[in-house]
């Protein structure tokens, strides 16, 4: 029984041991240098094979996508600033209406006691006592 050879292609086995340990010195010292969040920044200029298209159309994304969020923070603030001062506008309206109908009510409680003295008055001199 013949054994087969170990040694097919071993020039290509060799060569690729050398890139895996290369690789593998490279990520080494990537995670001895960098710090873990900019980890993936790297990784990812990695995968996009180092072409100025790629990082464009992700820029131009990423801008697009921030100007999207900025305009809809400012209509959401738009809108609340707007509730609030309607909600102030609305609240100031009320207070103005408790507060005369209150002075009204001042003024009757008034005329309700002057009329009540009239009345003690008129029964002291009548005469007609408790």
């Amino acid at each position: 029984m013949e054994r087969p050879s170990l040694e097919i292609n071993l020039p290509d086995t060799h060569e690729e041991g050398k890139l895996y340990v290369v690789d593998s010195l490279n990520n080494l010292n990537k995670l001895n240098v960098c710090p873990d969040e900019s980890q993936h920044s790297l990784d990812e200029e990695e995968n996009a094979g180092g072409t100025g298209e790629n990082m464009a159309g992700s820029n131009t994304g990423n801008q697009c996508l921030f100007f999207i969020t900025f305009i809809l923070t400012l209509i959401i603030s738009l809108a609340l600033v707007s509730f609030v001062i309607f909600f102030i506008i609305q609240t100031r309206n009320k207070m103005d209406q408790i507060s005369s109908r209150l002075l009204s009510e001042k003024k009757n409680i008034e005329e309700l006691k002057k009329i009540n003295n009239i009345l003690l008055k008129h029964l002291n001199q009548s005469g007609i006592k408790d």
